[in-house]
């Protein structure tokens, strides 16, 4: 499909689908920053709530590059799309204010830790006390509850916690942690979708809803069943681009680089055998399953590291795609951003800055048919029990106030 043909009735007279709808962002860092962030792309009108001198984001470098001012990559980044105000939240006057704008506000995204905003008088509590149907996303480390739920944490810490960590690396190495703030991305992620799945209950009951991110939540949800075979006593080794059922998998050497490929597949084996020059193992019962595979792993790896060292890059990964077969080209992040697949999908778009620049920001990562410009330029205390979400999101419920 070309991508004029998936956006041909896409409509442009639209905003996005959360036009209307306000959100006050009292947020700092990333975690707290990219559920707002979501949510503005998605077309609400953000209203980000900074102190005095600025949240940490305008601090972390490095600097957009070429910029008259000096404009941090991460603000630049997860805090598009928003309008500005400074208010000392500690002061009775900053309270004030901020109450005043929560009354007029559908949600309200903070990531302090836990107790601060209660201390400061803008707490859930006192917000609903002006806005009983008020959707109040709260991010933190480690959630709002809990024996650690006080403590300070930052992505790298919730990525230990969860068990990340002990299995990034390679397999002879010191355990490693994601290069990118994963947990915060995974703690904004849950946060939009939680917020956006309180607003469809507001909008059917009248209730408001509190909601519990803890980022080492959002990363144990994600650890695709990890945390269940760990709980069931099953061994977890250290892969590192391996994949334990999937063999082989690996990162290999081309005559000018490395690309990643692998046999997912018992069919795909059969035809990396036969390019690799060994039809005859390609139904040979020792390696045409799975468990064959995984018993003869050294062997498998090795026959396709002889066939990629024999070709470059493009050799590889054009055969292997013409054959069916996964495999890619191992990238910087410069090359991606050259890359003109990168910029057919719209995840380099140019923005303009605070000074009037114009800036390649990533993108949203998804697209609509429907709406072909966005806006772009659970835990219940009360109802809702563990063992009914299927987000790591905790939501508590305001009741419906008597005269709704």
């Amino acid at each position: 499909m070309k991508k004029a043909d998936f956006y041909r009735d896409a409509r442009r007279d639209l905003t996005g689908p959360l036009d209307g709808v306000r959100v006050i962002d009292a947020t700092t860092s990333w975690a707290g920053p990219m559920c707002a962030c979501i949510l503005a792309d998605l077309g609400a009108d953000v209203v980000k709530v900074e102190a005095r001198e600025g949240e940490v984001s305008r601090r972390i470098p490095p600097a957009l590059p070429g910029h008259d001012k000096q404009i941090g990559f991460a603000q630049a980044t997860v805090n598009r799309n928003k309008r500005n105000l400074t208010l000392d939240l500690r002061k009775s006057e900053g309270r004030e204010i901020f109450l005043k704008l929560a009354a007029r506000s559908d949600i309200i995204v903070q990531n302090f830790r836990p107790g601060t905003f209660d201390k400061w008088g803008i707490g859930y509590e006192h917000v609903r006390t002006v806005k009983p149907d008020i959707i109040y996303v709260s991010i933190s480390g480690y959630g709002q509850f809990g024996p650690i739920h006080d403590r300070v944490a930052y992505d790298p810490l919730a990525q230990a916690m969860s068990g990340f960590v002990s299995l990034g690396g390679s397999p002879d190495g010191a355990p490693t942690k994601a290069p990118t703030w994963l947990c915060d991305d995974l703690g904004g992620l849950h946060g939009a979708i939680g917020a956006l799945a309180a607003l469809r209950h507001r909008d059917r009951t009248g209730e408001g809803q509190h909601i519990d991110v803890a980022m080492l939540d959002a990363m144990l949800f994600q650890s695709n069943g990890y945390l269940t075979l760990a709980a069931m006593n099953l061994d977890l080794k250290r892969w590192g681009n391996e994949i334990p059922f999937s063999v082989p998998t690996n990162t290999y050497q081309c005559r000018d680089g490395l690309v990643m490929a692998g046999v997912l597949l018992d069919t795909h084996w059969k035809v990396m055998a036969r390019m690799a020059g060994r039809p005859d193992l390609a139904d040979d019962p020792d390696y045409a399953t799975i468990p064959g595979r995984m018993s003869h792993r050294d062997e498998c790896n090795a026959m396709v590291a002889k066939w990629c060292a024999e070709r470059t890059v493009d050799e590889a990964v054009d055969a292997c795609a013409q054959n069916g077969i996964p495999c890619a080209k191992v990238r910087t992040y410069a090359e991606a951003a050259r890359c003109p697949h990168t910029h057919e999908r719209d995840m380099l778009q140019q923005v303009a800055q605070e000074d009037g620049k114009l800036a390649p920001i990533t993108g949203p990562g998804s697209s609509s048919a429907i709406s072909a410009v966005l806006s772009f330029g659970t835990w219940a205390r009360t109802v809702t029990s563990a063992s009914n979400s299927v987000l790591s999101v905790l939501v508590r419920r305001a009741m419906r106030p008597a005269s709704a």
